[in-house]
C-alpha cells in the first residue's frame, strides 16, 4: 500500500498519475475529495482530512509500506517552522506507530551549504527532513531546486508586461526541474520496495539556466520579446505580503530566494544519474505556452 499526500497538488497529482499506471494499491489523503479526478476516486481508497492531523495520519498509515510525503503551502503560518517541522510532527509519529517502512518526500537542495540555516523554506524543509529520518524508517529526500513550473504563476504578467521578476540575478546559471519529472522520479521510488537506508536524491533537471537563458527561450516559444527583470528582496517580501502572506512566511519565501542567489542550488555537482529530461525549453512549449495564451 502506497499513501500519498497533496494528492491534487501540482506534483502530488502527477504521482498519483503515474502510480495509477501500475497496479499498487493506493491510499490518498484529501481535504477535500471532490477536488480529485473521476478517475482517481474511482481507482484509489481515500482519506479524508489534512496529514497534518495525527487522527488523519494514523488512519491513512495503518497497513501501508511506503508514504509520499510533501508538506503543503501554508502562507498564513507564523513561522517557517511551523508549517514544516510541526506540521509534519503527527506524521511522524505515526509513521513510527503503525510501521511505515519507506517514506519519499519532497525536499530541497542545500544541506550541507554555508547557507543552508539562513534559507527560510529550505531550512525548514531540511529540519523537517531530519524530523522524519529521527523516526527510523527508511528514507528518500527528492532534493529540489526550483521549479519551472513557478514561472506560470507570472503568465498574465508575461503576457500583458513581456516581463517576469525574481531577486535572484540575471546571469547566474541554477538547476531547473518541470514538476512532471519529480513525479516521474517519485513514483519510481514510491513503487520499488526494495531500497532501504535514509538519503537524499538531488533532482536537478536536464541542464543549469539563468533567468536571462529562460527569457530568451521564452520570447522564442511565444513569439513576442520578454525580459527578466531582478527585483529587491524587499519588493519581493512586499509582493507576499500583499497577497495576504504572514510577514513570517514572506520572510521565508525571500530568504530562500536570498540563497538561491547565494549558489544554494549549486552545492551538488551534476550528474547523468540526478539529471532529468524536460528542457526548458520544451516546458514552454507544454506549459508555459498555454498558460501565457489562455
Amino acid at each position: 500500500m502506497i499513501v500519498v499526500t497533496t494528492p491534487t497538488g501540482d506534483i502530488g497529482h502527477q504521482v498519483v498519475q503515474n502510480l495509477l499506471q501500475s497496479s499498487a494499491q493506493i491510499r490518498v489523503i484529501a481535504r477535500d475529495p471532490s477536488h480529485l479526478a473521476e478517475e482517481v476516486r474511482d481507482n484509489v481508497e481515500i482519506v479524508t482530512g489534512s496529514h497534518g492531523d495525527a487522527g488523519v495520519v494514523n488512519e491513512a498509515f495503518s497497513g501501508a509500506d511506503t508514504v509520499f510525503w510533501l508538506a503543503p503551502a501554508d502562507p498564513k503560518a507564523t513561522s517557517v517552522t511551523e508549517a514544516y517541522v510541526d506540521f509534519t510532527r503527527p506524521a511522524a509519529a505515526a509513521l513510527k506507530d503503525q510501521g511505515v517502512k519507506r517514506v519519499v518526500s519532497i525536499t530541497a537542495l542545500g544541506r550541507g551549504s554555508p547557507v543552508a540555516d539562513k534559507a527560510g523554506f529550505v531550512t525548514g524543509s531540511l529540519a523537517m527532513d531530519d524530523l522524519i529520518v529521527s523516526m527510523g524508517v527508511a528514507f528518500r529526500g527528492l532534493a529540489m531546486p526550483s521549479f519551472m513550473d513557478n514561472i506560470a504563476r507570472q503568465a498574465i504578467t508575461i503576457r500583458n508586461q513581456g516581463k517576469f521578476f525574481l531577486p535572484i540575478a540575471a546571469d547566474l546559471k541554477l538547476p531547473s526541474v518541470a514538476t512532471r519529472d519529480i513525479a516521474a522520479v517519485a513514483a519510481r521510488w514510491l513503487l520499488d520496495d526494495s531500497w532501504t537506508g535514509q538519503s537524499e536524491v538531488p533532482v536537478l533537471g536536464p541542464e543549469d539556466i539563468s533567468f536571462d537563458d529562460m527569457a530568451a527561450i521564452i520570447s522564442e516559444v511565444l513569439g513576442k520579446a520578454v525580459t527578466y527583470q531582478q527585483i529587491s528582496l524587499n519588493a519581493y517580501k512586499a509582493r507576499f505580503v500583499q497577497f495576504g502572506m504572514s510577514d513570517a512566511m514572506a520572510q521565508g519565501m525571500t530568504d530562500m530566494a536570498w540563497a538561491k542567489d547565494q549558489g544554494l542550488d549549486l552545492a551538488v555537482s551534476r550528474t547523468p544519474e540526478n539529471s532529468t529530461p524536460t528542457s526548458f525549453r520544451q516546458w514552454c512549449e507544454d506549459t508555459l505556452k498555454p498558460a501565457v495564451l489562455d
